[in-house]
């Protein structure tokens, strides 16, 4: 199943998937060499946006969430590519400790968990799931709404290294995003393998530095291709030192907002859109779509009342927003069932092992769509992102999902290239 778009396939879109088609043994190859110099992220999801003119990521999750929203013909595909980045990262791994988020109250996210650990027991390790949460000293059983049983473990640590009560795994996983900083009891390990790094949590990490790293990726790839960059980057600009809540900083985010609309206007008449320029405003830091807010003139940054300010001024876990982006809002006129919807990729290591859609039957095709109101389509992909088909037009699903595929695996090279910049110097070393 792939949505149709409400716009006429024809266009910039088009021609580009075309290209895609076109060029597909010369980009894998492209990417064959990228790979030789740069280590993709252990997993990693992309949320995309199509705009029937523009094909785009706006957000990349380091420690994703939905492993449960995926096409269950896919699991296969997951073992394959987790056993992959395994080999690489701990050849030796029997035991491996996967660490997620403290929200138990998310019973979903949970799924996500199980089908996670259920992808890894497959790799032929012994997978055990420990928890953050200090109230829980025993382990704890956790029914799921697909009739799972979750069961998670207190944490322990000896000699420098962690693991659960007769437990003792040579690497630790984690899937909780590290927004209020990393515990005391992950860091200085004692030959035990953290993946993904401790620096690509939130605490450390800055949505602003991926996309500089995505521009010089697209940049290279587009001119690799013979492509115009901008068909497949989100233009943005960052404004790092905002107070919401004091009304400090409104100036430089009025200026920056000015700025990417402008340059957004450019390109729009260089290609005949009609559409009206948008920009996404949204902390630099954190995920679950928090401090997030659509604007379509500078002047609606200025004097936001109340409820916006305290919309904007808080994220994850309670950290106060002081440093914002200011992203190239993309449409999406893809649709299911007369809703909103975004494709969202899946990868384990450089290898694309699924996706879904994001569908909100409260938003428009120019709003974030990671918000109340959301589902997911889970059987969205019935076939992988990677097998173009030549006997189809450009925009057929196969193509569609290659040209989804492309994207964000450029994406997941900015990734690598944004946590090789991000690294601490004894992890270069």
């Amino acid at each position: 199943m792939v949505p149709r778009l409400t716009t006429a396939l024809t266009g910039p879109l088009l021609d580009l998937e075309r290209t895609f088609l076109d060029r597909a043994t010369a980009i894998e190859q492209w990417f064959r060499a990228q790979w030789q110099e740069h280590t993709p992220p252990f997993y990693c999801s992309v949320d995309l946006r199509n705009a029937g003119f523009k094909l785009a990521p706006v957000d990349t999750n380091l420690f994703p969430g939905g492993f449960n929203n995926l096409n269950p013909a896919f699991l296969p595909l997951c073992v394959q590519a987790a056993m992959a980045a395994i080999e690489k990262l701990c050849p030796d791994a029997k035991n491996l400790l996967l660490i997620p988020e403290s929200h138990t109250r998310n019973r979903f996210y949970l799924m996500n968990v199980a089908r996670l650990a259920t992808i890894l027991n497959r790799t032929g390790l012994n997978v055990r799931i420990g928890t953050l949460i200090p109230e829980i000293a025993a382990p704890t059983p956790l029914e799921l709404p697909d009739g799972q049983t979750l069961l998670l473990e207190p944490l322990k640590r000896l000699n420098g290294r962690l693991g659960l009560e007769d437990f003792d795994p040579c690497a630790v996983l984690l899937n909780n995003d590290l927004s209020a900083g990393v515990p005391e009891i992950l860091k200085d390990l004692h030959e035990q393998v953290v993946i993904p790094p401790l620096h690509a949590g939130w605490h450390v990490r800055r949505k602003s530095r991926h996309f500089a790293a995505y521009d010089r990726v697209a940049g290279d790839f587009a001119r690799a291709m013979g492509i115009d960059p901008w068909l497949i980057n989100p233009d943005f600009a960052v404004c790092g030192k905002v107070n919401f809540q004091a009304r400090e900083g409104e100036e430089c985010l009025a200026a920056n907002v000015d700025a990417v609309l402008t340059r957004v206007k450019a390109k729009y008449a260089q290609y005949g859109v009609k559409e009206a320029p948008f920009a996404i405003v949204k902390a630099d830091a954190g995920t679950y779509g928090m401090g997030i807010m659509t604007v379509r003139d500078a002047a609606e940054v200025r004097g936001l009342n109340r409820k916006q300010r305290n919309k904007m001024a808080v994220g994850k876990e309670g950290l106060q927003v002081t440093e914002v982006i200011i992203q190239e809002g993309v449409h999406t006129h893809e649709t299911i069932e007369g809703n909103v919807a975004e494709p969202v990729v899946y990868m384990i290591d450089r290898y694309v092992v699924g996706g879904f859609y994001r569908v909100n039957t409260e938003r428009g095709r120019d709003e974030n769509l990671n918000a109340p109101g959301m589902r997911f389509e889970p059987l969205a992909f019935d076939c992988g992102c990677t097998m173009p088909d030549y006997n189809c037009a450009p925009d057929d699903a196969p193509n569609r999902f290659f040209a989804y595929g492309v994207v964000a695996r450029l994406a997941l090279l900015a990734a690598a290239v944004e946590l090789e910049l991000s690294a601490p110097p004894a992890d270069i070393a």
